[in-house]
């Protein structure tokens, strides 16, 4: 690989490891101070706000400047965010600060791996990049959940600074303590990416300008009759991953009476089964046969309804396992040939750009109707309960939709799937 993807690569894992240690953090500082029970799972959606408001903007803001200087300043507003949660600043709205860091960050990191890369290594150099991010995430997890146990966080509370009150008094103070020096040290190696010879593209067209061209790409990605179906499906699962790992925490809590270092380990457990289903799916499903997969989902959809049935860890773990595959599995094919048709109609970064937003704005809304039942009383097992048979409702919508697509307009879809298959030979 070429030299500065190492340094790119560490950076990237650094700051993924924090991104998912905080949240376990911000989980028990949320407990620890008794808020109600539905501002937990409103985590994920505020994480995912900023990413969906600042959607047609931060592509273009990456393209403007040194993709090092970006991801910088990103790591710059994750640490503002830790510090604003252990100064009094309410956890939902620091960690959508946190969240406002990941959404600049995010297209830099992708975009420069296209600059620093040939072509003959993009593959290879993504993959290495969502290993990372993958291991980051399960590693991640399960530092939060240590950090926060009983078994670290004591150590942690004895550093004392000389003649400095530092204010950091509770578990989960100590790991956010912690986790901002992990962001520190991501932004260490941001400062060493080196700068490509590729040209900046200063922004034009001003806030109107974006906004339109964002809103024609997204538009023309949901009229074509295979990508409108490939981009709800993997709206919907990603969706539906992005706020498992909260509603895991939740689950554990009521059925098998968990704290959060604990329900930390099942979580990650999740994540652990996305993979292995990642890998089966890369290694049994072809590009033209992606939508063969989506009656799965509605298995995800029960099987989310199942956990209710679930009291004991040894039936729990395997379960969680099957849950994650099932997501992994699915999301692969479908993302493989949502990426392939919005290459084909618009370019690769707008089509990743419409993809995150629409995701993204997926995992908002899952997230405000899961934890707008916990608002309005509902138990985590009923809320739980919803979440699932709705999206097994819309998983089933989905496959009538690409059912109605083939009945309707056979010929168009049969020749993008022969497309697919031609091109992904």
């Amino acid at each position: 690989m070429k030299k500065g993807f190492s340094t790119i690569m560490a950076a990237q894992f650094f700051s993924s490891l924090a991104d998912n240690a905080l949240l376990v953090a911000a989980i028990e500082l949320l407990r620890a101070s008794h808020a109600p029970v539905w501002q937990t799972p409103a985590l994920a959606p505020l994480f995912a706000l900023f990413y969906v408001v600042l959607a047609p903007f931060v592509g273009a803001l990456a393209d403007a400047r040194p993709k090092g200087q970006v991801m910088f300043a990103s790591n710059t507003i994750k640490v503002l965010g830790c510090l604003l949660m252990l100064f009094s600043t309410h956890p939902l709205l620091a960690y959508a600060i946190v969240g406002l860091g990941a959404a600049a960050y995010s297209p830099a990191k992708y975009g420069i791996l296209t600059e620093l890369l040939p072509p003959s290594q993009l593959v290879k150099g993504n993959g290495w990049i969502e290993g990372l991010t993958v291991g980051s995430v399960v590693l991640g997890i399960l530092l939060g959940g240590q950090l926060v146990g009983p078994r670290v966080a004591p150590v942690l509370l004895r550093f004392d600074l000389p003649f400095i009150d530092t204010g950091i008094d509770t578990p989960p103070e100590a790991a956010i303590a912690v986790i901002m020096f992990l962001y520190l040290v991501a932004a260490l190696f941001n400062l060493r990416i080196p700068r490509t010879s590729a040209p900046l593209q200063p922004l034009q067209g001003g806030v109107r300008g974006l906004v339109r061209d964002f809103a024609h790409c997204n538009a023309r990605l949901w009229d074509d009759k295979l990508g409108q179906i490939t981009l709800a499906t993997t709206t919907l699962l990603w969706g539906i991953f992005g706020n498992l790992r909260i509603i895991v925490f939740a689950w554990a809590a009521a059925a098998l009476g968990y704290g959060t270092t604990q329900a930390s380990n099942l979580a990650g457990v999740v994540i652990v089964g996305s993979v292995a289903g990642a890998v089966a799916a890369s290694l049994l499903t072809r590009l033209e046969r992606a939508v063969e997969v989506i009656p799965l989902g509605v298995v995800v959809g029960v099987l989310i309804v199942g956990l209710n049935l679930i009291t004991q860890v040894w039936v729990a773990a395997p379960f969680l396992v099957l849950l994650g595959a099932l997501c992994g599995f699915l999301i692969v094919p479908m993302n493989a040939l949502l990426q392939h048709r919005g290459h084909n109609l618009m370019g690769a970064g707008r089509s990743i750009a419409v993809q995150n937003f629409n995701e993204q704005a997926c995992i908002l809304g899952l997230g405000a109707f899961y934890a707008g039942m916990t608002r309005f009383g509902l138990s985590a097992f009923t809320a739980i309960a919803a979440f699932g048979l709705a999206v097994a409702g819309v998983m089933l919508l989905i496959g009538r939709w690409h059912r109605r697509n083939l009945a309707a307009h056979g010929d168009e879809v049969r020749r993008l799937l022969a497309i697919a298959r031609t091109d992904g030979r």
